[in-house]
Order: structure tokens, then C-alpha cells, then sequence
């Protein structure tokens, strides 16, 4: 799927970007994997993620073994465009505390591409899958997090993009970065 629309906020030195497409395909440094605890990518962005990547990430991600909620590790992009991939794992609907388990490891994810020193970095909407955390919640955090990471925290990392798969998510992070930014959804 190529990308598609484009709605997009300045933060810091940075820019944060909202695209409707395949994060699979995005020419940047880094994706973002929305992952489990145990590192298993079988379905989901992490299905997709290794199946297009190929069998090292999954092999490196075993070589780890585990990251817990709210944490997040690196691996290679095998044979992505993007040269690493960061495993951020988000809460599960219903296990308590999941606003600051989401906001945790957005963070994580953003502290793994400074030590890259990477300049871009692409997340999908993390828990909102078969983790049941709703994109209306979701894409306001996130957003929030890379913001205040951008205009606060950031070395090397300038260009964060929401990469969304679906047109109604794609809307909810567009409108997340419209309230953000001050104006109207």
C-alpha cells in the first residue's frame, strides 16, 4: 500500500508526521514494532513486520528473549528499508495502568533511536490491535509523548511518523495532531 495522506505538526527542531500506508515501506531509519513481552512477532504489525523483514528479526529478538511492558529493544531491520527495528511493548487493555505503560514505552522506543542516533523513526498505533488499548486514547498519548520528546529530549531523532494502516485510524492520530497543534480536528 503506498502512502497517503499527510497531516503534519513542528515540534522542537523536529517534525512529526501522520501517513496512511505500509510501515513495512516507510524510508526512514527505524520502525517501530508494536510488540509482546515475549519478542514472538507472529500476527499483527509484528507479523507483517517479520514476514517482510525475514527470519533475523525474529532470530535477534529470540537472542533477547524478553522486554517487559512499557520497555523497548532494538534489532536489526533484515531486509526492511529501515535498518533497525525497535520492539516496544504496550500495555493490554484491562491490566491496569495502561495510559503511563503506552506512554512508557513510546518513550522507550524514542530513547532506542537517540542511542542509534538515528534521525527518523515511524510507530504504528501500538495497543491498538489485539491489545484492545482504543485509538482515541492512543493516538493523543503518543502524540503528546513525541511532541514533548521533540521540543525536549531530542539529539539525533527529528522526524517521527505515525505510520496507520487504516483510514479511520489515520483520522484519529490526524485529529490528535490537529488538538495538539491548537487547531480544529
Amino acid at each position: 500500500m503506498a502512502e497517503t495522506g499527510t497531516a503534519t505538526l513542528t515540534a522542537g527542531k523536529g517534525r512529526i508526521e501522520i501517513v496512511q500506508g505500509d510501515l513495512t515501506e516507510l524510508d526512514v531509519d527505524a520502525i517501530v514494532n508494536a510488540a509482546n513481552e515475549h519478542l514472538a512477532h507472529g500476527g499483527g504489525v509484528a507479523g507483517a513486520i517479520s514476514r517482510k523483514g525475514g527470519p533475523a528479526i525474529q532470530a535477534e529478538s529470540d537472542a533477547i528473549g524478553h522486554c517487559p511492558v512499557g520497555g523497548a529493544v532494538v534489532t536489526s531491520g533484515g531486509r526492511l528499508r529501515a535498518r533497525f527495528v525497535i520492539h516496544a511493548v504496550g500495555p493490554r487493555m484491562g491490566e491496569g495502568d495502561e495510559d503511563r505503560k503506552l506512554a512508557s514505552a513510546t518513550r522507550a522506543a524514542l530513547a532506542r533511536a537517540e542511542e542509534k542516533g538515528l534521525r527518523s523513526v515511524a510507530f504504528p498505533a501500538i495497543s491498538t490491535g489485539i491489545f484492545g488499548y482504543p485509538k482515541e486514547r492512543c493516538a493523543p498519548l503518543m502524540v503528546r509523548e513525541v511532541r514533548e520528546h521533540l521540543e525536549e529530549r531530542a539529539r539525533s531523532v527529528e522526524r517521527v511518523v505515525f505510520c496507520l494502516f487504516d483510514r479511520p485510524t489515520y483520522d484519529v492520530f490526524a485529529a490528535a495532531v490537529a488538538r495538539v497543534d491548537g487547531r480544529k480536528p
